[in-house]
């Protein structure tokens, strides 16, 4: 029986919950889709839990995760005038990837490579992209890469929701 994990996106328009489950040996980590590989979001923990009843899924609330997409949205499109922690911006980085795994994205994120690293890297690190923060301070190219990886997945995340609405 798989486990599932409730995830809770905070949008503008308020909330909703994802069900996130850990990739199996190699196998990407990944949020639960439709038949037709849509993303499944709901409203209410009661219906989480009986998708995940329906799937043999058994559902682990403890922990549950949280992104606030929002402030990572104001960092994206407010460069220097929004700081946002390093963590927020990690967590965001690997929802869009799992995101992505998810909906078999076309196009894909950006390309990973030595500058997208060492972004994701000193993420890790909790070494946030700004104020500069001495010897770990980030060049442009660090922080120009960030800032395409987050748009590209605030843009994937909108066109999941808006085909999530249509079906």
């Amino acid at each position: 029986m798989a486990d599932c994990y409730p995830y809770r996106v905070v949008t503008a328009e308020g909330h909703l919950t994802l069900v996130w489950r850990p990739g199996e040996g190699d196998a990407p980590d990944e949020f639960a889709v439709d038949s037709l590989g849509e993303l499944l979001t709901f409203h209410d923990p009661a219906a989480v839990r009986e998708h995940c009843d329906r799937t043999g899924g058994e559902l682990v609330p403890e922990g549950e995760a949280t992104l606030d997409l929002e402030g990572v949205r104001r960092w994206a499109e407010r460069p220097g005038r929004a700081p946002v922690p390093a963590g927020l911006l990690l967590d965001a980085w690997n929802f869009f990837d799992d995101l992505s795994h998810s909906l078999r994205a076309r196009p894909p994120l950006p390309s990973r490579g030595p500058v997208p690293d060492s972004a994701y890297e000193k993420l890790f690190g909790g070494v946030a992209p700004e104020p500069p923060a001495g010897g770990g301070a980030w060049t442009d190219e660090e922080t120009a890469a960030l800032r395409a990886l987050v748009r590209a997945g605030l843009d994937l995340w909108e066109r999941a929701l808006h085909r999530s609405d249509a079906a």
